[in-house]
């Protein structure tokens, strides 16, 4: 019979596999994107995910304001939930981690509060609309030097917030497509007065042999 052949077992026993894992789902929380083996990337999507799934079960009660709700007992019910919701998820989820921020302070994040009021709130337009799951995404990544072992990134997707601008696209020359828009504006401008010129060239080539006749028959008459 195949018992205990579900999920990869990593060489490791039950509470080292789990440590292993409250780590790794509480660094993916804390930068929201992190690099791993391929096979941990692949385990820690199903926890990850769940504990997305854990939140946002509250539904619109998980991003309602507390303070502008009628009744008392509306309130209650809210701070219930939330609460009840919160400590099924720090059952796994680390409670704090220490972040490195780029001038160098170290700063300790409550990873709990973060998974309610800034990652989750990101897919309850997915969930109302019936597209539950999906949460994160996995990319392929090298190999890694010295073992060999295939890399991945595992990070959380986009979800309801609004996409950033696309860049300028760069041309084979190198300048922005803006700046190729000015050149092509400013090119007739440019062969204007280039004809121009070639104009003023041709006119003066042409008065010039009708001022060395003149000079010619000028000689010629002192001779």
């Amino acid at each position: 019979m195949r018992h205990q052949k579900a999920g990869r077992k990593f060489g490791r026993n039950t509470s080292h596999r789990r440590a292993m894992f409250r780590n790794l789902v509480g660094n993916l929380v804390l930068h929201e994107r992190i690099e791993t083996t391929d096979a941990k990337a692949k385990e820690l999507r199903r926890i990850a995910e769940r504990l997305v799934s854990q939140a946002l079960r509250l539904g619109d009660n998980l991003i309602v304001d507390v303070g502008k709700l009628k009744t008392p007992e509306e309130r209650e019910g809210v701070m219930a939930s939330r609460l009840n919701a919160q400590r099924q998820v720090a059952r796994f989820l680390p409670k704090a981690m220490a972040k490195t921020k780029s001038d160098g302070d170290i700063e300790d994040v409550d990873l709990v509060y973060k998974l309610f009021h800034d990652i989750a709130p990101r897919y309850l337009d997915r969930v109302k609309a019936g597209k539950g799951g999906g949460y994160t995404r996995i990319i392929k990544g090298k190999l890694r030097r010295g073992d060999n072992a295939p890399m991945s990134y595992i990070e959380f997707v986009s979800g309801g917030k609004a996409a950033a601008a696309p860049k300028p696209k760069k041309s084979a020359v190198g300048k922005s497509t803006e700046v190729a828009a000015e050149a092509k504006e400013a090119a007739p401008k440019k062969a204007k007065a280039t004809t121009a010129k070639a104009s003023e060239k041709s006119a003066a080539k042409e008065a010039a042999p009708k001022k060395e006749s003149k000079k010619a028959k000028a000689d010629s008459t002192k001779k």
